[in-house]
């Protein structure tokens, strides 16, 4: 069993944004050279999100659309931050996402990107990338 670890950082520009990553994923799966086991992708972070899911450019305006809808609001935590929304709507989505390795490549379906969604940018954040498996 191996286990490899990569930190990458990433850059938002809007204070909604949301990022394709899966590239940065499929590099790190390269270096590992694990040929089968899991990758377990994490972002550090109260006020961004991860989600598996299609890159069209109107689909992610639609998601940010619904994130909107249902998480800003007049909540108390604004009252320190200014940002609860962020931090409501990640807690409700996830940090995290888990992939299957096979052959060295990252298993998922057409429409399942690692995206990042940002709550509260723009900002540097941390994605960390560990994978685990077999060399063989």
């Amino acid at each position: 069993m191996e286990i490899f670890f990569e930190e990458i950082k990433i850059e938002s520009k809007e204070k909604y944004e949301i990022i394709d990553i899966t590239n940065y994923i499929e590099k790190a799966i390269d270096k590992s050279k694990i040929k089968n086991g899991i990758c377990f992708i994490f972002t550090p972070h109260a006020t961004c999100c991860l989600i598996a899911n299609e890159n069209e450019n109107y689909l992610k305006e639609d998601i940010i659309k619904k994130i909107k809808e249902e998480f800003e609001n007049n909540w108390k935590h604004n009252l320190i931050d200014d940002n609860a929304s962020s931090h409501l709507a990640s807690s409700f989505i996830k940090q995290f996402l888990i992939y299957p390795i096979k052959n060295s490549k990252l298993i998922k379906g057409s429409w399942q990107n690692a995206l990042l969604i940002e709550l509260d940018g723009p900002r540097e954040r941390r994605v960390i990338i560990e994978i685990i498996g077999s060399l063989k």
